[in-house]
């Protein structure tokens, strides 16, 4: 991704972007993704429940360090087709100096499903 700002947009349009925070209860191999990946279950507590992520994060992430830790998502895109599995949120992050994912998270625990504001 280049370094170059997106297109402005207005407040109303961010609005849009549903952005909330959940724990991950599960990661599983994702053996089938094109790029190595990872599969996360999310609980994005009662309001939302839990959902399915396909990320790619294998280079800075393991298995055992993702369960249990918040993570932040936009859980109003449709569904997306990855292999076998249906990724239905878009878990967020950042690339580090060599463009690998980081995942983006808050510093201190939260309840889940807050909205990003």
């Amino acid at each position: 991704m280049s370094g170059e700002p997106a297109a402005t947009i207005s407040f109303d349009d961010f609005l849009k972007v549903d952005i909330r925070v959940g724990t991950v209860v599960e990661a599983r191999p994702f053996p089938e993704a094109r790029k190595p990946a990872f599969q996360l279950f999310i609980d994005f507590g009662p309001g939302i429940g839990i959902k399915k992520s396909s990320a790619q994060i294998t280079v800075n992430h393991t298995l055992e360090d993702l369960v249990g830790r918040q993570v932040a998502a936009v859980v109003n895109f449709p569904p997306r087709q990855i292999g076998p599995i249906k990724s239905e949120v878009l878990t967020l992050g950042f690339p580090d100096a060599d463009g690998e994912v980081m995942l983006f998270g808050p510093g201190r625990k939260g309840p889940d499903g807050g909205r990003l504001y």
